[in-house]
């Protein structure tokens, strides 16, 4: 039986949960159109806060998961997986929450954000001591009860189930300790216009930066330079970092803070590894330090609208299969600026990475659309790209580079094998979706079979199949009615191996073959 109030009252709506925002837009419109101004704005200032904290989250998302940049700083070495991508599926219930709260004070009492200057320092100081007293160590209490008992199994444990912290993770919690947060958040607003300090810089800029410093400490990337604590060393209790917060999800006892460990300090819930652990991932920032890969995975973009699916862009659309919709062509000119700076300086890049069956694989992207490969001088360049890839995997180790479809074209590069005869010595095995079903079909033929019959047999699949049950002195018996291409196949074989192909142009040559 679930917990009451942890469950969200729009959970069962869906996508149509956005129609909630539709009494703040329609207000707006209205005021627009029969007053001719913005005279009644508060609903407007809502929607604009709340874009404008949906835009910071995402800007967080594409920042972590852009593994080309970030890949040396992760403190986590696993992958997002799908099923916590299901679960943060609506890490922004929270931002309607707190809209429709400020819309219903507001509705109580307008003036809140009418007629108040666009910036107060007296407000700034105000602000920041409500924080500092009031907001940082009522959340610390509130969030050491919500470890406890039935607070936690009911409600907080939803937050920490996600293995791996990202920004979203730090949306991602229950009804109710997101009105336990909202109180947090609203208490320094609210006691700052109360006392007349109120501006509305402080009403945009605060929501901001909270929702700013939380993607920071659940970002999972260590960007805070250890430079900053060592120069002034007092920081330290007043800012945390995202190693500093990452283990309170190991250690769930300790670093219970809001954004200042000074109250774990206070308490004696700091981790004493906090800065320890800090220091070494700032030191080994830019260093090589990953696991290498068994198996790589060599990608390319399709085209414009499909780059934006990739999961620095839009981590939902990424986790789903392609598929274009019309409000994604508002990214589209930004998507094809993009695509002409990779095309101008460019190299193979990481673009994900996950974990499958325990092991450590990764997919690797050419930087270059599909319509690129049939520009006849872009082929070099292409290939150029693809060879330093394999080039880079085989210096790091790797066992296996997959090459997409295009990236083993065959008129651009014979599947792979340019790059095979160019550097006989790879010690990485260069295969593609056709060399991997050969060996999946080659691998469920018995060891002692003597005879077989190919149909397809002068196709890519046909003539790697063929090729190498010759060399296990397999007789393959060729359906196809090209001498020229049978020929051709049977001369790739070295010549003591040739006379294992024989050329057949009806099926009734199987009859007696028990392999077909």
């Amino acid at each position: 039986m679930v917990g009451p109030l942890s469950a969200w009252p729009w959970e069962n709506l869906g996508i149509y949960k956005y129609l909630l925002y539709g009494p703040l837009l329609g207000k707006v419109l209205y005021t627009r159109t029969q007053e001719g101004s913005f005279k009644d704005d508060w609903c407007l200032h809502i929607l604009i806060i709340c874009i404008a904290r949906a835009v910071l989250h995402q800007l967080w998302n594409s920042f972590v998961n852009m593994l080309f940049l970030t890949r040396t700083r992760r403190i986590s070495r696993r992958g997002y997986d799908f099923k916590q991508i299901d679960k943060e599926w609506d890490w922004d219930n929270f931002i309607l929450l707190q809209a429709l709260i400020a819309s219903i004070s507001c509705y109580i009492y307008p003036p809140f954000i009418e007629n108040v200057p666009l910036w107060n320092t007296k407000g700034f100081i105000t602000i920041l001591t409500l924080h500092v007293g009031i907001s940082e160590p009522l959340y610390y209490w509130v969030h050491r009860c919500f470890h406890k008992g039935y607070l936690f199994t009911q409600y907080h444990s939803t937050h920490h189930s996600s293995p791996v912290l990202h920004p979203y993770t730090g949306a991602n919690a229950t009804f109710l300790e997101h009105l336990a947060l909202s109180t947090v958040i609203g208490i320094p607003i609210i006691g700052s216009h109360m006392m007349g300090y109120g501006s509305r810089s402080m009403i945009y800029g605060y929501p901001l930066v909270f929702d700013f410093l939380r993607c920071l400490g659940h970002s999972n990337v260590e960007v805070v330079p250890l430079q900053l604590f060592e120069t002034l060393p007092f920081l330290r209790y007043l800012l945390y970092t995202p190693t500093y917060h990452s283990l309170h999800h190991t250690d769930m006892g300790t670093n219970f803070c809001l954004f200042m460990p000074l109250f774990d300090a206070i308490w004696k819930t700091r981790n004493n590894k906090s800065w320890e652990l800090h220091k070494k991932l700032s030191s080994d920032a830019g260093k090589d330090r990953r696991t290498i890969p068994d198996f790589v995975f060599l990608a390319h973009v399709v085209d414009v609208s499909s780059s934006m699916h990739a999961p620095f862009v839009i981590r939902s659309f990424a986790s789903l299969p392609y598929q274009m919709r019309l409000f994604l062509l508002v990214g589209w000119p930004s998507a094809f600026i993009v695509m002409l700076m990779m095309w101008v300086w460019s190299k193979a890049f990481l673009v994900s990475f996950y974990n499958l069956r325990g092991r450590l694989h990764e997919t690797w992207s050419v930087p270059r659309f599909g319509f690129q490969y049939f520009l006849p001088f872009a082929k070099e360049g292409i290939n150029k790209h693809i060879e330093q890839a394999i080039l880079r995997a085989d210096r790091l180790g790797v066992k296996v580079i997959s090459l997409a479809a295009l990236n083993k074209n065959e008129a651009l590069n014979g599947g792979g094998t340019l790059f095979v005869n160019k550097h006989p010595n790879l010690r990485v095995r260069v295969v593609h979706g056709n060399t991997l079903t050969a060996a999946v079909i080659l691998n469920e033929i018995p060891e002692d079979v003597k005879e077989v019959f190919l149909t397809g047999a002068t196709s890519k699949l046909g003539r790697a199949i063929a090729l190498y049950l010759s060399q296990r002195r397999v007789r393959v018996l060729m359906l196809t009615s090209s001498t020229e291409r049978f020929e051709k196949i049977q001369k790739e074989a070295p010549l003591e191996y040739q006379s294992y192909f024989v050329q057949v142009t009806k099926y009734q040559a199987a009859r007696s073959c028990k392999v077909l």
